[in-house]
């Protein structure tokens, strides 16, 4: 008997969702609790697995369209059907058919100028499986997949990639494929070309209107210090093999400034409070949100209780809920009940950032890039000199209704002190 594949509920605050990906096309075999498709909700972005084993025999909603929770999306017959597979909504980007010719001189794809191979979306893998292939110049073709049908996991191509094995755009591409090793900043979207006019992800739709929100109901201010990061440098340097060897984790600046915040925050809990109507809610716990960019957005997961956690564990979860937001593997629980917020923009080489407050909560740390500059240092005898130190440049973005400016540099006085003065077992 057939079985009716069905859009699900990610939470009880969700009532619909928005296909962005089939992953299979109607004909193809599928297994149980393979990812079958791509959908987004105003929580999150996540894949969608099969409820059952078979073959994808219809596909009811086009990739683009956002229905309500329960509708029946596809329909995966047992195997042994007769009929014929088809998808009676066919997809939004297929060409009409008097336009195909007109389409055959078209641009060459973002992923054509971007050095992504011409079969990598051919193969059952994740986004951020995709991803690290790109930055790697891997073929996926050529990635054994261990998975469920043969999809390429993280595993697969984290082997791959450590083996040595990555490859060069093969010399019988077109020379466009050839990309450069780094990828614009302003790259346009998959499949478009500069002066197209394209539609906004659910994800894009989403964070403009949480933005303007927060805009209209915070009274934004910042403060900016800078923070002599030199022993937290040395530390990591020394210990980051040691410690992924003995935790099989890798060793971040993250957790260094998510415990630098804790400590802070709970000297100055008005920092971790929101806003209720007139009154000021004081949260129990340190929910720690960290912002983590991704291809398609920007989507805040939360490190739930991170003031009882150690560093290992403050690590462990941040790795996590990073890993599970780029493979979409994130529940809505996860997006959900921060009280103070860290972003990152010195990944990318940003000095310092002036970040938008992640409502409800009251204050939101971004962290800058950490350069080498040269600094006035004053010995225990009160002699000066020039050194060449490890800086960063941390920012909070404050809600002045709640939070003076005075508290406001006190708190990052104190955070600055516990980075500057690094004592705390790393694990």
């Amino acid at each position: 008997m057939p079985t009716d594949v069905i859009m699900p509920q990610m939470g009880e605050s969700i009532f619909e969702g928005t296909i962005t990906k089939w992953l299979k096309k109607p004909g193809d075999k599928v297994q149980r609790d393979e990812p079958l498709f791509e959908i987004s909700t105003d929580k999150v972005d996540a894949e969608i697995p099969a409820p059952t084993s078979g073959v994808l025999q219809e596909i009811k909603v086009a990739e683009g369209t956002t229905v309500q929770v329960n509708t029946v999306v596809g329909v995966i017959s047992d195997g042994d059907s007769a009929s014929v597979p088809r998808a009676t909504a066919p997809p939004a980007a297929v060409a009409a058919p008097e336009k195909k010719e007109a389409a055959k001189p078209a641009a060459p794809s973002a992923e054509e100028r971007h050095g992504v191979h011409l079969h990598d979306e051919d193969v059952r893998s994740s986004p951020l499986v995709r991803k690290m292939a790109r930055e790697h110049n891997v073929d996926l073709t050529q990635v054994p997949g261990t998975g469920l049908g043969g999809r390429v996991t993280k595993q697969d191509i984290t082997a791959f990639i450590e083996k040595g094995a990555a490859t060069a755009v093969p010399q019988s591409l077109p020379q466009q494929v050839s990309a450069p090793a780094t990828r614009p900043a302003a790259a346009p979207a998959p499949g478009t070309i500069p002066g197209d006019v394209v539609a906004m992800s659910q994800m894009r739709k989403i964070i403009a209107q949480r933005m303007i929100e927060s805009r209209r109901t915070s009274a934004h201010v910042h403060c900016m210090f800078e923070v002599d990061l030199t022993r937290i440098v040395a530390l990591r340097n020394k210990l980051k093999n040691g410690f992924e060897q003995r935790n099989g984790t890798r060793l971040t600046f993250m957790p260094f400034f998510v415990r630098a915040a804790i400590i802070a925050l709970q000297q100055f809990p008005i920092v971790n409070a929101s806003v209720e109507g007139e009154n000021i809610r004081y949260h129990r716990h340190v929910n720690s949100g960290i912002a983590v960019a991704l291809d398609w957005g920007l989507i805040v997961p939360v490190l739930k209780n991170a003031d009882e956690l150690n560093f290992l564990g403050l690590q462990r979860g941040i790795t996590d809920l990073g890993e599970r937001a780029r493979s979409k593997k994130l529940m809505p629980q996860d997006v959900e009940g921060s009280t103070f917020t860290i972003t990152n923009p010195g990944q990318f080489g940003a000095v310092f950032g002036l970040p938008i407050i992640n409502q409800p909560n009251s204050a939101i740390m971004g962290v800058g890039g950490i350069t080498k500059q040269p600094i006035v240092v004053t010995d225990k005898d009160g002699n000066d000199s020039i050194a060449i130190r490890s800086v960063v440049h941390l920012t909070l973005g404050y809600d002045h209704r709640l939070i003076d400016g005075a508290v406001a540099d006190q708190f990052m006085a104190w955070v600055k002190k516990t980075l500057e003065n690094w004592s705390e077992d790393v694990g």
